[in-house]
Order: C-alpha cells, then structure tokens, then sequence
C-alpha cells in the first residue's frame, strides 16, 4: 500500500510538472491543430478535439475553450482552471497532448510540380525552400506569387528573396505573363514573357524569322484599358507587354 501511495505521488508531481511548466519549443496550438485532453482519474472527461478557426477547442462540461496561440501546456492549465473555478473538480491535473500538426503547414496552389500542403520547421520556413519542396515552378508557373494570409494577400516579387513563411499561409503561384507570335517565325504560339522584353527577345523565342518573313513588315496587336484591341507597326526595340500579339508578315520581295 505504502509502495502504491508513493507511486501515485511522484506521477501527480510529474503531471503537474508536465501540465505548467513551459514547452522548450514554445510552438503554439494554431488552427486545424488535433489534441487529446486528458484529466486524471476522469476518463469521462477525457476528449480529442481540433482547434477551430476561431482558436477554441470543445471540453467537457467546460464548452469550447479558447487555447489558440497557447502551448500545450498553457492550454492545459487553463483548463484546469476552468476546471476548478467552475467547480468541477477539486485539484484538476491536465495534459494537453498534440496528436496532428496542423497550423504550421502552408498550403501550396497554382503553377507548381506538386500542389499540396507542406509542413514548417525551424530550418525550411523560407518561401523557395517550400517551393523546391514541392518539385518547384512548372514552365508557366510565374515569379510572382501571391501569399494569403490572415484575410490578407501579400504579392512577393522574387522567390530568391528570404521571404518567411508562417502556419496557414496559402501559397499561390499565378500563371506567368504571355505574349503570342504568329506569321513568319520558326514556332508560332505562346510564350513566357520576360521582364522588359524586346519585340527582337520575342521572336527570338520563336525560333527567329522564316526565310520568308521581314524584320521591317511587323504587327503588334494591343489590348487597351478600354477593352479594344489596336494594332500598330511594330519595332525590334519595342518592349512587349503582357497579352501582346506579334504578327510577322512576309516579304515583300
């Protein structure tokens, strides 16, 4: 009897230990996070819950308890004193244990190999560490990509800037800006444009002109903020823009 007193001693000293003292990661619980609450010698209050968008997760007789950006040790305090203070139980001891990780995953949309969600740690939280992570950009995928987060969207021009990702965040990589060539070039279509590229860069693209094109006789067609397409003669020093249509025309001789 002695032996099984001092037993249930030094575990009720270990619990609530692990219950109050602070977590050396200090990671937060975030949305989508799953924990089990469990209270000693109550296996009816035991639960498994999953942190709510609103940061709460839902406890016996307590309701929903807000545990959003606490460690688990810090939830499980207080919900032990939710415990107590309702007077439900006289010395509550409570773990909160973290069962799936959650709310430091980001998600990864858009012009990627592998579209999906990957997990953040200490040392791969960088924007282009997730992207290589997940097989990097496909031949259309843009430099420019759009992170949402907290309701809002941040627009990140280079990914080989050290942009910091947190849990949550939706990565979306847009579809890179395009030009289309068509006429007298090697291979008509559509193209990834670059930063100020040239009317020249583009048809370089394109495999160059025919032996049947002219340098001199080319087309731009533009899509104004009205709407309406123009078409103008074009230079090989002209900047292309997003959208333009470059038509090569034959010969005249």
């Amino acid at each position: 009897m002695k032996r099984v007193l001092i037993g249930f001693m030094l575990w009720s000293v270990a619990a609530v230990g692990f219950a109050q003292a602070p977590e050396k990661s200090g990671e937060k619980l975030g949305v989508g996070d799953a924990v089990r609450v469990t209270v000693f010698q109550q296996p009816d209050l035991t639960t498994e819950a999953r942190v709510t968008d609103k940061g709460t997760i839902a406890v016996p007789l307590l309701g929903e308890v807000k545990v959003g950006g606490l460690t688990t040790s810090e939830a499980g305090g207080k919900i032990a004193d939710g415990y107590k203070n309702g007077k439900y139980l006289k010395n509550p001891q409570v773990t909160v244990a973290l069962t799936t990780v959650r709310s430091r995953q980001v998600s990864l949309l858009g012009h990627v190999a592998r579209p999906g969600r990957y997990p953040l740690d200490e040392t791969s939280n960088k924007l282009s560490e997730v992207i290589a992570a997940a097989g990097g950009l496909t031949p259309e995928g843009s430099d420019n990509v759009t992170i949402q987060r907290d309701g809002k969207e941040i627009k990140v021009a280079a990914l080989g800037k050290a942009f910091e990702l947190k849990g949550g965040d939706t990565v979306v990589v847009e579809r890179a800006p395009q030009f289309y060539i068509y006429g007298e070039v090697t291979r008509a279509g559509a193209y990834r444009m670059e930063p100020n590229m040239t009317v020249m860069q583009a048809i370089s693209v394109g495999g160059g002109i025919t032996p049947r094109g002219s340098d001199r006789r080319l087309k731009l067609r533009r899509t104004g903020a009205d709407g309406k397409v123009v078409e103008t003669d074009a230079s090989l020093q002209d900047v292309v823009k997003p959208g333009d249509v470059i038509y090569v025309k034959e010969s005249l001789f």
